[in-house]
């Protein structure tokens, strides 16, 4: 049986990426989510807790992180930042090992989803058949992002310092996914795509995660 094709889903903040992973989701692909992942591992009870709160003690409210607490640590600092991604980043990929082992087990997928935030960044594009990058004008990335709550010109372009340039992120990836078109639009391309990678054979989920 052929292993799946495993695809990666990234893009700078307020690119949609979530819109698109949750596209991929309606269409019956499995997707594993590295935020919702980093969110579980700072709950109370997560296991990112106890070892942030020994290099970030005032991080660490009533169990949980809270990130408005730590991004004082981390934000701007880099020596404290790489701390965080030390503690962070291993945890991430035994989740994602794990539910890479699950889905070999369930069987019968052609198509498997690693939504990214920070792929390129990570260097994880070694880790998967291909990569989709989620983009958007510049124009509109800023609209979105600064209509969230708290958001402020100055975290953006903080938050926008740490990520790789959108068209840098585009001229490296596999494929594009626009979503500064209609939705519509946007899911006929994720449809598109799919169609494509249906039929091709994948090779990283042999060479990085089988057993």
């Amino acid at each position: 049986m052929d292993e799946p094709f495993l695809l990666g889903l990234t893009g700078s903040i307020g690119m949609g990426k979530s819109t698109v992973s949750h596209m991929f989701m309606e269409e019956g692909i499995p997707v594993f989510d590295a935020d919702q992942v980093v969110h579980r591992l700072y709950s109370e009870g997560g296991d990112a807790v106890p070892l942030i709160g020994k290099h970030f003690p005032e991080a660490v409210v009533d169990g949980a992180v809270d990130r408005q607490q730590l991004g004082k640590y981390v934000v701007g600092n880099q020596v404290a930042l790489k701390e965080l991604e030390d503690i962070v980043h291993p945890l991430v990929s035994r989740e994602r090992q794990k539910w890479l082992l699950q889905m070999q087990e369930e069987g019968g997928h052609s198509v498997l989803l690693l939504d990214i935030p920070l792929l390129f960044e990570t260097a994880a594009e070694d880790m998967v058949d291909g990569v989709a990058v989620v983009s958007a004008p510049s124009e509109m990335q800023q609209a979105r992002v600064l209509a969230r709550p708290g958001m402020t010109e100055e975290r953006l372009k903080s938050i926008l310092a740490r990520q790789m340039p959108n068209e840098e992120k585009c001229q490296r990836a596999n494929f594009v996914i626009n979503t500064g078109v209609s939705l519509e639009e946007t899911k006929e391309h994720v449809r598109a795509l799919l169609k494509g990678l249906r039929g091709r054979k994948g090779t990283a989920y042999n060479v990085h995660f089988a057993n």
